[in-house]
């Protein structure tokens, strides 16, 4: 009896990592959207290189914010990092009630999202959404926006649909991130008067000397706009992936952080991965939160498996 105990508990001993392995190897492929937002470019990015260096596969998908939320519903993304409160309520909302959505973090605190002008035009007498109509002559009743479909564009098209502060007869330019920060630093370099969307964490907080409006409490929420950045994913991806839901739980970022790996993406040229493995190999202290409790895709402790991958070349 003693002799057949042995046996099992060495079999057991060999079958249970087998069998922990084989269930993060279901779970390898793990996959990201990204809207095209050079902050959640940089905060996927780290997260994508920290789960290679654990063994895993991600991939990231560049899709519209109403697409990621219907992918994440279907089943055919599983994380999203970007969901912007409260200016993505309506948004989300639809996804929280039905429950085909879970919320698992808030991951930035102390970010922003409103409507921005340079200096220049702030000191000229625009301090409020209510003064844009005043010069609505000098703004060309032009207000710049990013992607077609983005949570802030559809704030100001519900503006100018309901005449809020004087700009019924006022349109959008829908561009992207990068061609709308285009057209800024060219008003800018010429003096002319523009306004946007600004956001926080972003190198156009220190590439622009720039100020935000206040008074758009109702659209874009009190405090200029101040938000949070939440981590949502698929029902039911962090109980069918634990060890990658674990990471995903642990996994949180700072304005500094971010603003530093989107200044090497935007002002520098890296590439994305690129980007986030060089901040990583200069703040390797942050990995002691991310991977608590975490392990490589084969079982082992995954802090030393990934600092150990950093000092790789």
């Amino acid at each position: 009896m003693k002799s057949f105990c042995i046996k099992f508990i060495v079999i057991f001993m060999l079958v249970m990592p087998m069998t922990t392995t084989m269930a993060d190897a279901s779970c390898k492929k793990v996959r990201f959207s990204d809207v095209g937002w050079t902050d959640i470019s940089a905060t996927t990015s780290l997260a994508t290189y920290v789960l290679k260096a654990m063994g895993y596969s991600p991939k990231t998908y560049l899709l519209a914010l109403p697409v990621t939320f219907t992918s994440l519903k279907n089943n055919d993304i599983d994380i999203f990092l970007g969901l912007w409160m409260p200016t993505m309520t309506g948004d989300i909302t639809p996804y929280f009630k039905d429950q085909s959505i879970d919320l698992i973090r808030t991951n930035l605190k102390g970010a922003k999202y409103t409507l921005a002008v340079p200096k220049y035009v702030y000191d000229a007498g625009v301090k409020s959404f209510a003064d844009l109509n005043k010069f609505a002559k000098k703004f060309k009743k032009e207000i710049y926006g990013i992607e077609a479909g983005n949570d802030g564009n559809r704030l100001i098209i519900d503006m100018i649909n309901k005449n809020a502060f004087g700009l019924g007869k006022w349109s959008i330019r829908e561009s992207s991130e990068q061609g709308m920060l285009g057209q800024v630093e060219r008003a800018v370099k010429r003096k002319k008067w523009i306004v946007f969307l600004g956001w926080e964490p972003h190198p156009m907080n220190s590439d622009f000397d720039m100020a935000y409006l206040s008074g758009g409490d109702d659209y874009f929420g009190p405090n200029y706009g101040g938000a949070i950045v939440q981590t949502v994913a698929r029902k039911g991806f962090i109980a069918e992936c634990p060890n990658v839901g674990r990471f995903i739980q642990n996994l949180s970022f700072t304005l500094k952080m971010e603003n530093e790996v989107m200044k090497l993406i935007i002002n520098e040229g890296m590439q994305h991965e690129k980007a986030a493995k060089h901040w990583l190999k200069k703040n390797p202290q942050v990995l002691d939160q991310w991977l608590k409790g975490v392990t490589t895709i084969d079982g082992i402790p995954a802090l030393l498996k990934v600092k150990q991958t950093l000092k790789m070349k």
